[in-house]
């Protein structure tokens, strides 16, 4: 039997302390599972613990699904602290490189009629 100081990973009591009991994001940032987060710095002394783990991840660029994962966090408690840290100018978010678009069906029709008639 566990002690009961001992909180489970994924106990809800563990999550309400991460986030200071907030649910949301403490700034203007649109965060969703594909935005890019780069750390900007090194961690720094008397940060969060949580703080600093996704610092020392995001040396290289890292989507927040990922951060998510490597952290065993919930995707919204994963928010919560990227908006610390983005408040805190201690990482960049970027949306990911949208795919290119696809040309037109009529050009590429007249390519491949072009092609036939070589």
């Amino acid at each position: 039997m566990s002690n009961a100081g001992d909180w489970e990973e994924s106990s809800p009591e563990r999550l309400y302390v991460i986030t200071g009991g907030r649910s949301g994001a403490s700034g203007p940032a649109t965060l969703d599972l594909v935005t890019l987060i780069v750390a900007k710095s090194g961690p720094r002394h008397g940060m969060q613990p949580e703080h600093n783990a996704i610092i020392r991840l995001c040396q290289s660029p890292l989507s927040v699904a990922e951060i998510s994962a490597y952290l065993s966090l919930p995707v919204s408690v994963v928010t919560v602290l990227l908006s610390d840290l983005l408040l805190d100018s201690q990482v960049m978010a970027r949306a990911p490189v949208q795919p290119a678009l696809l040309p037109d069906r009529a050009l590429i029709e007249a390519v491949i009629d072009g092609l036939q008639k070589l």
